[in-house]
């Protein structure tokens, strides 16, 4: 029970409202109660994630919701703009003291046609890509940017959901097809009208992504550059940090403060990217997609980083000073997809941290995820070996940690794979990354 007593005088803020309770809601209320506060989630689901940590509110609640809280943030970028524009305003007139992030990074990041000319007019490099209306214009997309491409709405779909990898010409007429209500705001891809947009094909070698957090004094800190494996579109492993980047960190921390400056951002971002060659050679970023909101490649840094990115984003939607970014300790985050691991054989691993959800079991549904940060480095790929095989979803690791090698006639996992530097036809359908890992992960230099 609350006391009259309970906050200090000088706290004026003393409960937060979030938009969305899944687990993101979940996570940023387990870290704003150390920190003295409680949290509310606007959520139509009345047992999710986030109910147990605060009282949840139908969206037909959403006036008493409103009058729960003191301050406003979001864990889902697809929340509707009508009602952060409510809360913007509340903000605005005095009577609430603000809704982070800004109503502009909500409308960028639902548009990717937006986002990526947001990113060109501030010297970002991107993938080429097109705006489509029509078949005709597909069908000059696809000769301007030359094949494969990737066709995908501009607002909507999700974990692989809204595209359509076009490979040959014969799969024009098809993708066209597939998408094209998108454009008319029919169907159930989006409600709201918006061309498609075409993306050209680059080789890369890896995905990574930044993750940084801005303060409303406008201070950004950022943490280090991670590793991100894909499986048939969703996140399965993240890497802290991504080994051998240490050269692409300045470049990445520029281009994610110049997005967060631009926007005039508080609070947690993402900011994912692909690293390709230029014409001399050489190693360069470029960016694919902004997450306003605390990201899924970033749950490692609840034990890997001094102050995880949940608690750096109440930091800075409270408007207290944003803690240390660095990473304490290299780690790789697993995602749980499906069915529950038994917790007992995970934590049997050493350096094993388990993060249940607290949701029902079903297909390829995001449940949990497990931090792995062995006290001797040395021990991360042994370890990532047995909890692969430990996981009834393997989310495609099995490739990479097959259980032969727990045997004890079998040698040990080789310290460095081979790096494969482009993508074939099935891993631009999957958003797949082959790359180079090494069981030595180096820290990212700030």
């Amino acid at each position: 029970m609350t006391t009259a007593n309970a906050y200090p005088v000088t706290q004026t803020i003393r409960t937060i409202g979030i938009l969305g309770g899944g687990q993101l809601g979940m996570m940023l209320a387990e870290a704003a109660m150390p920190l003295g506060y409680q949290c509310v989630f606007l959520e139509d689901s009345a047992d999710c994630p986030a109910s147990l940590y605060g009282r949840v509110f139908h969206s037909e609640q959403l006036e008493a919701f409103i009058e729960a809280a003191d301050v406003f943030t979001l864990e889902f970028e697809n929340t509707p703009t009508a009602t952060v524009e409510q809360l913007t305003a509340l903000s605005k007139s005095g009577s609430k003291q603000g809704m982070f992030p800004p109503l502009i990074a909500l409308d960028i990041a639902q548009d990717r046609l937006k986002e990526k000319q947001m990113f060109n007019s501030l010297d970002i490099a991107t993938v080429p890509f097109m705006a489509v209306n029509s078949e005709a214009e597909l069908k000059q997309a696809c000769d301007e940017l030359g094949l494969p491409i990737v066709l995908k709405t501009s607002r909507g779909g999700y974990d692989g959901k809204g595209q359509f990898v076009i490979k040959q010409d014969s799969d024009i007429k098809a993708a066209w097809q597939d998408l094209k209500d998108a454009v008319t705001g029919k169907g159930s891809l989006t409600p709201t009208p918006a061309p498609l947009i075409a993306e050209g094909f680059v080789n890369f070698s890896r995905e990574v992504s930044i993750i940084a957090a801005r303060g409303q004094n406008g201070q950004v800190r950022c943490y280090d550059l991670v590793e991100n494996h894909h499986h048939h579109g969703v996140l399965a492993k993240t890497q802290a940090p991504a080994v051998g980047t240490s050269h692409l960190f300045k470049n990445a921390t520029d281009a994610i403060t110049k997005v967060m400056n631009h926007l005039d951002y508080v609070g947690v971002m993402a900011l994912e990217l692909f690293v390709t060659k230029d014409a001399r050679g050489h190693d360069m970023l470029l960016a694919n997609e902004i997450a306003p909101r605390v990201h899924n490649s970033g749950h490692w840094s609840i034990e890997g980083a001094v102050t995880s990115q949940f608690e750096n984003h109440i930091r800075a939607v409270v408007n207290l000073p944003l803690g240390d970014t660095d990473n304490v300790h290299p780690a790789i985050m697993v995602n749980v997809l499906g069915q529950y691991p038994d917790i007992s054989a995970v934590l049997n691993i050493d350096g094993a941290h388990y993060h249940s959800y607290h949701k029902a079991e079903r297909d390829n549904r995001k449940i949990g995820h497990i931090t792995l940060m062995p006290n001797d480095v040395m021990d991360l790929e042994k370890s990532m070996t047995k909890l692969v095989a430990i996981l009834p979803n393997k989310v495609g690791l099995d490739k990479e940690y097959p259980s032969i090698n727990l045997q004890p006639s079998t040698p040990a996992i080789e310290t460095e794979n081979d790096a494969k530097n482009s993508a074939t036809a099935d891993d631009l359908d999957n958003k797949d990354s082959l790359t180079a890992s090494s069981s030595k992960p180096e820290k990212a230099k700030k």
